[in-house]
């Protein structure tokens, strides 16, 4: 039998949390959450080292979006130059 969209699974590997309830928020799992992903493994060496510093750079300062002023930053603090 297939799932469908309309259908989900009764089965959650994962429990529900609502983060809106208090209650809830006391039994929450305390890890770290990510606002982005490690999709850096099919780069070449050079854009994954990019990747990492731009990644270190969000969490730094926390910023979720960077600006390309701050981009050519880090691109700078890797050494290159024009």
């Amino acid at each position: 039998m297939s799932q469908t969209m309309d259908s989900p699974s009764l089965e959650s590997p994962v429990p529900f949390f609502d983060r809106r309830n208090p209650a809830t928020v006391e039994r929450m799992p305390s890890c770290d959450r990510r606002q982005f992903g490690n999709l850096h493994d099919d780069l070449s060496p050079e854009a994954a080292e990019l990747a990492r510093a731009i990644d270190q750079y969000k969490l730094l300062h926390r910023r979720r979006f960077v600006t390309f002023e701050e981009i050519l930053a880090v691109v700078k603090s890797l050494g290159y130059h024009r």
